[in-house]
């Protein structure tokens, strides 16, 4: 039961850094966090992490307080807590979350990082192999841009949800709920040439088609289903050949959502299009994009 907390924290670990892009230090610091509170519950004799409650949770808070741990720290540790039990539900790990009803501290937020246009197109525009993984990679790029897809929904991405002569492609996001987004430009051309000419290749790798693999659109080498680790470690990489370090999957997503919305794309669209089902998440992207407009002023006035 002890390795079993610490393996589920690793867990949750690699899937911020895979979904959030959170930077080294973020993870550090949650991982800190949470294994400090591992200990505790461990030292408690509450090693099941699945059978906690919320007022264990408040207890372990309340001795960080008596403990003379600043506010400000204690509403971190109370974030990373909250997230860790969020994960453990979301996956299916727990049954139940015995954070859902405690109540974080306000923290002001924090804008998303994003990357230019002309970054985006660097990016998207350099060499690719002539390969299967060249058209892999191409065409997972694109629809991380392209339709602003999350690390996990480019994982969860099966064939049935292609339709190429209708320029559409059904998503599976957060709690499983569905959207159909545009599939068009450049991101239908490089998926459509994956899968013609690429897949394929790595498909006839695998244990034959009785595999549950069989049906999913990105592949890994072996010709099994592509982990959300492998996602982020291909952006990253490149990322670095074009000179934008530590790019993430999620940063490609916050772009997608900046530059239609400096483009002039409705609010209301653009949640549709991101699966939100609350428009509050989708409008901290106003605020990029009033940045962008007063940054723009800046450079380009005479008297600014």
């Amino acid at each position: 039961m002890q390795t079993k907390i610490f393996q589920n924290i690793q867990e949750y670990l690699a899937y911020i850094r895979v979904e959030r892009g959170s930077s080294q230090n973020t993870l550090d610091a949650y991982q800190s966090d949470l294994i400090a509170y591992a200990q505790y519950l461990l030292d408690a004799g509450r090693a099941d992490v699945c059978a906690l409650k919320v007022s264990d949770i408040q207890e372990y808070l309340s001795y960080l307080l008596n403990f003379g741990m600043a506010p400000a720290s204690i509403a971190r540790h109370s974030a990373s807590i909250k997230g860790f039990h969020t994960f453990l539900f979301a996956e299916s790990i727990c049954p139940h979350n015995p954070a859902q009803d405690l109540v974080l501290p306000k923290q002001p937020s924090k804008l998303p990082d994003v990357i230019s246009i002309n970054q985006a197109l660097v990016l998207l525009d350099q060499n690719f192999e002539a390969s299967a993984k060249g058209r892999r990679d191409s065409a997972l790029l694109e629809l991380l841009y392209g339709c602003g897809l999350r690390a996990s929904e480019v994982c969860t991405l099966n064939l049935s949800d292609v339709y190429l002569e209708e320029e559409l492609l059904r998503v599976r996001g957060k709690g499983s709920k569905e959207r159909v987004i545009p599939l068009m430009g450049s991101a239908k051309r490089a998926l459509t040439n994956y899968l013609d000419f690429g897949r394929g290749l790595l498909y006839t790798k695998k244990g034959g088609p009785q595999s549950q693999d069989s049906s999913a659109v990105f592949l890994n080498m072996r010709g099994k289903r592509i982990s959300r680790q492998t996602v982020y470690d291909l952006v990253s990489s490149y990322g670095k050949n074009v000179g934008i370090e530590d790019l993430h999957p999620h940063t490609l997503r916050h772009s997608f959502a900046s530059h239609l919305l400096s483009g002039g794309t409705d609010l209301r669209v653009l949640q549709e299009l991101l699966g939100h089902s609350d428009i509050a998440t989708t409008q901290i992207y106003t605020h990029i994009d009033r940045t962008h407009i007063r940054s723009e002023y800046l450079h380009a006035h005479p008297r600014a």
